[in-house]
């Protein structure tokens, strides 16, 4: 079968190269080379350097692929069976989903039609869900609502990163994809339409949401720092500083104290008060260092032990 492509993040590339081994992939498209880093060095996406490697010759690179008349033919006349999309990051018209014989399948991070949206491996952790996988759909006009094709379910344990999670996604997407083709190409795939409902949709992520309130209860605040590892990360106010915070565990205390103020510093951990019980942060980064544990950071430098976090 012919593919085209469509991808951009690490998250595509699993897909992408299990694609190539097992398909004829075509073309690929993916976001133009961007600016990145302090020193603004433009940078090639993820799939861009995967299908170099490949020595995949047409590589399309469109701003606005809605509005690109050039990719648009280019993508008629490849006359794809399937456009496969992952991550890519851009919306597709009706007029690119009616191009290939087949349709275009979107894998997406999530067991449809919960956590619809840009972020939903994040979300599902913030959220404190014990569960989530991937699902294969037949892409439509709307927002990740076409047909069901395949889905697969994957356990989120008590510590698991969003980044964690990410990685075991990614390598479980690829295999979901290849399933899905095989199914159809031997016809006996069966959609399942998804319905209107919606259920925590899983909006885009921003530092705005990152910044922890103290006055959560403790679990839903491990969540929170547990769904930004390792982007955009959760963060608090220690005096003027920011003090980011990549890992946490709660404890059995409690303490009457105001929340966010620190209780006792010690090698396992800074404790905290929280809404109900008391947060040992173990993991933590300032301006200008890395992240270190907080035994680490200790040996070199204090925490102020009655201090206010967020404050």
């Amino acid at each position: 079968m012919d593919i085209v492509f469509m991808g951009t993040p690490d998250f595509a590339v699993t897909s992408l190269k299990s694609l190539i081994e097992k398909f004829n992939v075509r073309a690929v498209f993916t976001q133009p080379d961007r600016p990145k880093g302090r020193g603004k060095k433009i940078s090639q996406s993820p799939v861009k350097k995967t299908a170099l490697s490949y020595g995949i010759k047409e590589i399309y690179q469109p701003e606005k692929l809605k509005e690109d008349t050039i990719s648009i033919q280019k993508l008629k006349s490849i006359n794809p069976d399937f456009i496969v999309v992952v991550a890519y990051g851009q919306i597709l018209t009706k007029q690119i989903l009616d191009i290939p014989k087949y349709g275009c399948i979107n894998l997406h991070a999530s067991l449809l039609p919960k956590y619809r949206g840009a972020a939903p491996i994040n979300w599902c952790i913030i959220d404190g869900e014990k569960e989530t996988g991937n699902t294969t759909m037949l892409m439509d006009e709307g927002l990740d609502t076409g047909d069901i094709l395949m889905s697969n379910k994957v356990e989120i344990t008590e510590d698991m990163t969003a980044g964690e999670l990410h990685d075991i996604l990614m390598e479980d997407g690829a295999n979901l994809i290849i399933k899905t083709l095989k199914k159809f190409k031997d016809g006996t795939i069966i959609r399942k339409k998804q319905g209107k409902t919606c259920t925590n949709y899983a909006k885009m992520l921003n530092k705005n949401i990152a910044k922890i309130n103290w006055q959560l209860d403790a679990k839903d605040i491990k969540n929170l720092i547990r769904g930004l590892n390792p982007w955009p990360v959760a963060y608090t106010n220690y005096g003027k500083k920011n003090m980011k915070i990549y890992k946490s565990k709660i404890t059995d205390e409690i303490s009457s104290m105001e929340p966010g103020t620190i209780i006792d510093v010690c090698e396992a951990g800074i404790k905290v008060c929280c809404k109900d019980k008391i947060l040992l942060i173990e993991e933590i980064q300032f301006p200008g260092k890395r992240c270190m544990s907080v035994d680490e950071y200790i040996r070199g430098n204090s925490i102020e032990k009655g201090l206010i976090l967020g404050k």
